[in-house]
């Protein structure tokens, strides 16, 4: 299943990414936004920097986590910072 945009933390201070908008802690997608992450380092391919986030550059891309400590979960693999859907 490919991973959708949802609402991501918004880190204080930065600015929501492109397709998103502001919404107290939050930044939200609007209709036909690419999914986000929040940014740890260098983003997985298929996703490019957009400030404090990294931004699908298709509409359905691989499932991305951010890495927090703990081994690659099953079915993924490790990128940078990043367990990527494999």
């Amino acid at each position: 299943m490919p991973m959708q945009a949802i609402p991501v933390p918004r880190r204080s201070g930065a600015t929501c990414p492109s397709g998103y908008t502001a919404q107290g802690g939050l930044c939200v997608p609007l209709a036909n936004a690419k999914p986000a992450v929040p940014r740890n380092g260098t983003c997985p391919s298929g996703w490019t920097a957009q400030g404090d986030y990294c931004v699908a550059t298709r509409s359905n891309p691989k499932i991305v986590i951010p890495r927090s400590g703990g081994s690659c979960p099953s079915g993924y693999t490790v990128q940078g910072n990043y367990f990527v859907e494999a």
